[in-house]
Order: C-alpha cells, then sequence, then structure tokens
C-alpha cells in the first residue's frame, strides 16, 4: 500500500495541521450553519457533522438522519467548506454520496467490523473522495489496518486514519485510552497515510483537548478532528467534550507545531514515547492489581492461603524467561516481579483483613 496518499483537497493548505471540525452530531439547519459559518470565519476549511450517530444504547439521540444531508449541502454552498460525515452502512454511503459530502469517516465500530468494512469497501468501489478510518474500538492494530486494506482493494488511494483512542472498562482520566503507540506503529507500517487525532474522543472532556492536541502535534501528526458546537451547553450528544469555535481558535493558536522528519524522530519525539509509554505501564499495573483483588475475593470466600509458592516461582520463572527472549535481563525482571507480586499481596492482605 505504498501508493495511498495523504488526504489533499483543492484551497485547502498542505501544512500541518489539517482541521476538520463542526459538531458531534447536526441537530439543526439552524445549528448546523450557525457553527459552520462561525467556523469558516476563523479559517476551517472542512466542517464535520455527524448525520447517523450509532450509540450505544437504544432511545438515545442516532441522529437526525438523512434530512440532515441538505443542511452539509447548504453548509458548503454558503461558506465554500468541505464537507465530512461519518458512514456505516451501504445505504449511508450512497445517500452521503449523492448529496455531495467531500469526505467519508469510518467509525470505530465499524471498523471493528469486517463483514461491515467490506460492505461499505464495495459500495465505494470505483469512487474517488478521501476516506478516514478510525482506530477500532479495541486496541488491534491488525483489525486497524486490515480495515484499511479493504477500502485499498477497492482502488481508493486518499486514505486516511483517526486515532480516537481505545475503549476500557475501568475508570481512567480519558475517555478512550490513547495507547499512542498503536498510531506509531501503523506510521512506521504505512508511512505516507495521513494521521489525524481525534482528541475530543480520546479525553471526552473540552478540558483535555488542547494537551491532547498538543500531544499529536508533537508526534508528527497531520491533522486533528475536533467537535465544536456553536452552542455545546444544549448539545444533543458528546456535550462535554466539545467547544466553541472562539474556545477552538484559542487552542488551535497557542498549538506549538514543530517540523519533524517521518524517518528521523527527534530526541523530544522519544522522550515522548517514552512517557505515552509508562502512562500505558501504569494503566496495565492498575489492570492487574485489580485481577489481584479480584483473586483476593476468591480465596477469601474460598478459606484460600494469600500467598502459594508453587504459582510465584511459575511466574518468575516464565516471565523472566520471556524477558530474555525479549532482549533484557532475568534479574532486571526478576526485580519487576518481585515488586509487583509485593503490591499484590499486599492488596490481598488488605482484603482479607477487611471485615
Amino acid at each position: 500500500m505504498n501508493d495511498i496518499t495523504p488526504i489533499t483537497l483543492p484551497g485547502v493548505a498542505s501544512k500541518r495541521p489539517l482541521i476538520i471540525a463542526g459538531p458531534c452530531s447536526a441537530e439543526s439547519e439552524v445549528q448546523t450553519l450557525d457553527t459552520a459559518r462561525k467556523l469558516a470565519a476563523m479559517g476551517i476549511k472542512i466542517f464535520r457533522a455527524g448525520i447517523w450517530k450509532p450509540r450505544t444504547k437504544p432511545g438515545s439521540f442516532e441522529g437526525v438522519g438523512a434530512v440532515g444531508l441538505p443542511w452539509l449541502k447548504r453548509v458548503k454552498e454558503e461558506t465554500g467548506m468541505y464537507t465530512a460525515t461519518e458512514v456505516a452502512t451501504v445505504q449511508h454511503v450512497e445517500e452521503a454520496l449523492a448529496a455531495g459530502v467531500d469526505i467519508l469517516w469510518i467509525g470505530a465500530r465499524t471498523t471493528a467490523n469486517p463483514f461491515s468494512m467490506q460492505l461499505i469497501a464495495d459500495a465505494l468501489q470505483g469512487v474517488d473522495i478521501p476516506v478516514l478510518v478510525k482506530n477500532p474500538v479495541n486496541p488491534d492494530l491488525e483489525l486497524w489496518i486490515g480495515a484499511i486494506e479493504r477500502l485499498y482493494n477497492t482502488g481508493l488511494r486518499q486514505i486516511g486514519v483517526v486515532h480516537r483512542g481505545f475503549t476500557s472498562y475501568d475508570k481512567h482520566l480519558y475517555r478512550n485510552l490513547p495507547h499512542w503507540h498503536i498510531p506509531i506503529e501503523l506510521r512506521r507500517r504505512l508511512p505516507h497515510i495521513s494521521i489525524m487525532c481525534d482528541p475530543s474522543h480520546i479525553g471526552g472532556s473540552r478540558a483535555l483537548i488542547a494537551p491532547l492536541s498538543q500531544q499529536a502535534m508533537d508526534l508528527g501528526y497531520d491533522g486533528l478532528i475536533i467537535e465544536s458546537h456553536c452552542n455545546p451547553a444544549v448539545a444533543m450528544s458528546d456535550a462535554q467534550q466539545q467547544v466553541t469555535p472562539d474556545e477552538l481558535a484559542n487552542i488551535l493558536s497557542d498549538i506549538v507545531v514543530r517540523e519533524v522528519s517521518q524517518i528521523t524522530e527527534t530526541l523530544s519525539q522519544l522522550r515522548q514515547r517514552i512517557d505515552n509509554l509508562d502512562n500505558d505501564l501504569i494503566s496495565l499495573l492498575a489492570e492487574r492489581m485489580r485481577v489481584s483483588r479480584e483473586i483476593g475475593h476468591y480465596k477469601k470466600e474460598n478459606n484460600m492461603p494469600i500467598f502459594q509458592a508453587h504459582r510465584y516461582d511459575e511466574i518468575l520463572t516464565k516471565r523472566m524467561a520471556q524477558a530474555t527472549q525479549l532482549g533484557m535481563s532475568a534479574d532486571f525482571m526478576k526485580t519487576i516481579l518481585e515488586a509487583i507480586h509485593e503490591e499484590s499481596v499486599q492488596q490481598q492482605v488488605r482484603l482479607f483483613n477487611d471485615k
């Protein structure tokens, strides 16, 4: 897939970052046009708005549907902005293309379903349009690349990706965990593909959009897709992560864009990767402790002792061997495992002492 080309649109500057902005959902013609006009006035060239909104549970606002497509057409006619929306079915694709939508994106749930991806890819056969693929819900790089390949095999070449974070069932600072190393690896394997960051969905909070956007720029991302609403307080979906056009202008004005090579990483980038990996390690350790507490509950309920020497010896032996195979010393891994085991034991001791 070396001939995948970066997302380029006539009249849109190729310099970083490419900005796509607009409301989570097109809720009304007035709301859609009001937001678009304000964004256009600050120089935004690509307007995004959800027409169909896949929601976790029925009964939630699932978008206005095809009735909102003429609103996007009017945005294009009045402001000259390009328009973008999410598609999840063949019917969505057909209706969006018929309405003249300029950019399509595939949502995280759809990316995770190879059958849905193939149907959408088939519907785009012979169509020359930029398509963005959001990462799947779970941190599965191969599934993400597989979705890209399905589009590529139908003849599409302007394919980009959107990093929107990965779902976790535990509570975290972020709505969706970034797992920055996954899009970094995708960039290594597909060096010419455009990578957009969606700080709105990663953070789930407007307060996190600025730092996440800066982090994405420091990692060499090509652009940002940010949710912006003329009145976020009354938004019908994801109100807490949308910003006003004025707030967006302030965020963008403060971003520092450094020129970075896609081949040679700077010391700053490498340190950023270390920070990201450390964050992932801490999250994984927290999850490991949660499982240790579950084990502790089971031991307590079944009158079993906390420490079981054979299990601890088995873990040490296996993990030290794995570490050696991966280029780390056995002594280093032993030290790490001993510290982890000690914390796990203490977590279980507290459970046993809790009346």
